[in-house]
């Protein structure tokens, strides 16, 4: 089900990246998609981004880690158990993914879920 929100353009930023990295980000995208049906895949600001009623997350790749980035962070961090959210701008807030074994599936899915909800409450 989540294959067919997939982008072309996703895909092909993914191939190119390193193994590694190519690996976190798959794993990453595969769980963000599983999140939530409503969330809408793209290649914006040559990286992956996901948004319902507006930004929801992202995935910003570097050369040895992998953010999952929110739009609205700092409206996570009260439920962010594991304090695993970093960032001091105004809103956005990344969790840094240096490994697969660094990936919470359940608590990266409850933030997810979390950040779609912020939006879709938004524009009540």
């Amino acid at each position: 089900m989540a294959d067919k929100r997939r982008t072309e353009a996703v895909d092909q930023f993914i191939e190119d990246l390193p193994e590694e990295i190519q690996i976190i980000t798959a794993d990453l995208r595969k769980l963000i998609l599983n999140s939530s049906p409503k969330l809408v895949e793209e290649l914006k600001w040559s990286m992956p981004n996901y948004s319902y009623n507006g930004l929801v997350c992202y995935l910003q790749t570097a050369k040895k880690h992998v953010n999952l980035g929110f739009h609205k962070g700092n409206e996570l961090q009260e439920i962010d158990a594991f304090k695993l959210l970093q960032g001091t701008g105004k809103t956005m807030r990344h969790i840094r993914i240096k490994n697969s074994e660094d990936i919470k599936p359940t608590f990266f899915t409850s933030l997810i879920q979390e950040a779609v909800a912020l939006n879709e409450h938004e524009n009540e």
